[in-house]
């Protein structure tokens, strides 16, 4: 099964950069995406041979995610089921035969950490979630996570420690979900791998020097870690200020 995951921070914009060009190019079997920024009916994606699932968020033109599959889900949900989570369409969970997939894009804790609390208080949520579809079958989780958990994962992590996407808060909290039973599967292939990034900030040219951050990834239950066959970050590929990541896995 081939998976890919992409922020596309406005997916109408990025339909004017090639998006059904690169979708196709990429023959995922599951595509997930982030930020698209919609409301029902303000986009018509003609997308062949797959079945498509929105979460949109109540605010307009914010956040928002998608998922787009060959395999017809055993069924589809959104949201953790709490209400003051589900607002902002940030997770969607399809069950298959197999595994369950879900793919999040989740809260940015903001200038100055002010959202660091609600950030926290989401964190719990989401891991009780995975960890609950867990005790029933393997899990994979894809999506813009909104840290880079090592140093390794971002150019400058001295002088962006204590940053939103680099608190050792936000931190400890991607280490509590691996340590719930979650490998990070590009580090399970690539562990001492370095300048791989899927995020570069549109100031001072960040991308065309590669100076930026992992903060996009695909996480599975360690169980199935072992089917891993590839993982992979297409910075090739424009549009966004991320670029997309994939997993190949035998399931």
């Amino acid at each position: 099964m081939r998976c890919i995951s992409w922020n596309v921070n406005g997916l109408r914009a990025v339909m004017k950069k090639g998006f059904p060009e690169i979708f196709a190019g990429l023959d995922a079997d599951v595509f997930c995406l982030q930020e698209t920024k919609l409301q029902a009916g303000q986009l018509a994606l003609d997308l062949p041979g797959y079945a498509q699932y929105w979460n949109y968020a109540e605010k307009k033109g914010y956040s928002g995610t998608a998922l787009f599959t060959r395999r017809e889900p055993l069924r589809v949900w959104n949201g953790l089921g709490i209400p003051q989570h589900d607002t902002e369409g940030r997770v969607i969970t399809a069950e298959f035969d197999r595994c369950y997939l879900v793919c999040v894009y989740t809260p940015n804790a903001q200038d100055g950490l002010r959202r660091l609390d609600y950030r926290m208080d989401w964190e719990n949520a989401f891991r009780a979630h995975l960890t609950g579809l867990d005790a029933d079958k393997p899990v994979i989780v894809c999506g813009d996570m909104n840290v880079a958990h090592q140093e390794i994962d971002l150019k400058n992590p001295d002088t962006n420690h204590g940053n939103p996407g680099f608190s050792d808060e936000e931190r400890g909290k991607f280490s509590d979900l691996l340590a719930a039973g979650f490998t990070d599967t590009f580090r399970h292939l690539y562990p001492d791998t370095r300048d791989a990034y899927s995020w570069w900030s549109y100031r001072t040219a960040a991308r065309a020097r590669n100076v930026g951050w992992r903060i996009d990834y695909f996480l599975c239950s360690n169980r199935i870690a072992e089917h891993i066959s590839r993982a992979y970050i297409c910075n090739e590929i424009y549009g966004s200020d991320h670029c997309p990541v994939g997993l190949d896995i035998a399931l």
